[in-house]
């Protein structure tokens, strides 16, 4: 079959929404997720969310700059990260999640490989689950975010973060990512995965050089193609450090322009660290990408839920 045979078998209808279990989520509009990982090691913020009063402090500033979605981690995932044991995960994550439903009237996502920790952050008030692995490391978790009409970001990535780097060898970084998304997204239809919980990241960093990851932001539209909303992750990462030449920390104002670069061809969701600086550039981008805006009209609120 060819190429385009293929794409047109298997893509999604365009939607603007994103099916979760608190509800839709509406895509009309750049959506924010800020980041709250509660690890030791974590490549920017590891060990910052150490307590119950540092959590909820980052995550009011969070929804107060304009997160729609905000993002619990409990396993570092940054290259060579060795795996976490799942009853560390689970005392990490769950009562973070349970905290935060309870304080904020927002959606929860979880980020996490294993179903168990899923399941248990679902029953606790999450809505989606944030999937580094695509659906791949666990074979439970693709039951668990049909069993449950989670919310799902099926993301790409070859082997595990602790031996990703080895694997980032690619003749056209844009086609085998777009093929092998689209290959777990099938595997999660399957699965009974509902495709309006669907939502792909080309997973910027994870298995992939430098190079690849701006290869994979200017050539985003394959990606953007295949019909699914498309989340970018470029928060803080060492793609952006190899160019601007400075640490985790001051990679903010690069990874704003990739934001907004990214949502001039067709991302809709933004995993980020730094949400002021990244709604800023977004209602920049939108402001000049979609004329309506000029005119006026609309709301001028970027990422809410609707």
């Amino acid at each position: 079959m060819s190429d385009t045979a293929t794409r047109g078998a298997t893509a999604a209808p365009p939607r603007d929404f994103w099916k979760t279990v608190s509800g839709r989520i509406t895509l009309k509009r750049p959506l924010v997720m800020g980041i709250l990982n509660v690890t030791p090691d974590s490549f920017s913020d590891g060990g910052e969310l150490t307590s119950p009063e540092r959590l909820l402090g980052r995550a009011a500033t969070m929804v107060r700059e304009g997160a729609a979605i905000l993002d619990v981690g409990g396993e570092s995932t940054r290259p060579g990260a060795e795996a976490v044991l799942e009853e560390e995960e689970l005392r990490r994550v769950v009562p973070a999640v349970e905290r935060l439903r309870r304080e904020f009237d927002v959606p929860i996502s979880v980020d996490t490989r294993k179903a168990r920790v899923a399941k248990e952050a679902l029953d606790a008030g999450a809505s989606i689950v944030n999937d580094v692995s695509g659906l791949a490391f666990d074979p439970g978790m693709r039951g668990v975010v049909a069993d449950a009409g989670a919310g799902v970001v099926i993301m790409h990535m070859r082997g595990t973060p602790a031996d990703m780097r080895e694997r980032a060898t690619y003749g056209d970084v844009v086609e085998e990512v777009r093929s092998e998304l689209l290959e777990a997204v099938e595997s999660a239809l399957a699965a009974g995965v509902e495709p309006a919980t669907i939502v792909v990241d080309p997973g910027i960093g994870f298995a992939k050089t430098p190079a690849h990851s701006f290869e994979l932001v200017a050539g985003l539209e394959g990606l953007v193609e295949l019909g699914y909303p498309v989340m970018v992750g470029p928060s803080r990462k060492s793609f952006l450090g190899a160019l601007v030449g400075a640490p985790p920390a001051d990679r903010v104002v690069s990874g704003a322009v990739v934001c907004a670069l990214a949502y001039e061809r067709g991302a809709r969701l933004f995993r980020v660290h730094d949400v002021r600086e990244t709604v800023q550039s977004l209602a920049v981008a939108e402001a000049v990408t979609d004329t309506y805006r000029l005119a006026g009209k609309g709301d001028q609120h970027v990422g809410r839920v609707g």
